[in-house]
């Protein structure tokens, strides 16, 4: 195995050790040790396997290191965002870029499943993984419980 540069977001985090996953491959790698890095920390790094049985890996160069801020908001869904899922199915989810950098995910869930949707996705490690990917550091989550309406917008800032 040779080294490999990418985005990582740390999923695992102890005083000695910790587990980063390739944001666009999902390739999981054990660091045989802990720089410092914190659950939901981004890496843009290199990391290469640890001889001489190549199981664990190190990190050997950072490029940058960010952390993605996960909100969970008490804001409803924007005028917009509620247009975009009465538009939509059940279920179904509509992504649109934020001018400038970002996006809105917007999907309408059945009555009475709007709390229980919004924290699967606060927990969902995909959530930091899709917001690493498009370079954004803050995911707010924003519901309607009265339209059934479910906003995650990924920031910039």
């Amino acid at each position: 195995m040779t080294e490999k540069t990418s985005t990582f977001v740390v999923t695992h985090a102890e005083d000695e050790s910790a587990v980063v996953r390739d944001v666009d491959t999902a390739q999981v790698h054990t660091l045989a040790s802990n720089p410092g890095l914190e659950v939901h920390d981004v890496l843009e790094a290199t990391v290469a396997p640890e001889p001489p049985m190549d199981v664990t890996w190190e990190v050997i160069d950072v490029a940058d290191r960010r952390t993605i801020d996960l909100v969970d908001s008490d804001l409803e869904p924007t005028q917009h965002e509620k247009e975009l899922a009465a538009d939509s199915e059940l279920g179904d989810l509509v992504q649109e870029e934020r001018a400038g950098t970002g996006e809105i995910h917007v999907f309408r869930v059945p009555e009475g499943e709007v709390e229980p949707a919004a924290q699967d996705v606060l927990a969902d490690e995909e959530t930091i993984a899709r917001a690493a990917r498009i370079e954004a550091v803050r995911v707010e989550v924003r519901r309607s419980a009265d339209d059934g309406v479910l906003s995650v917008r990924y920031l910039p800032d």
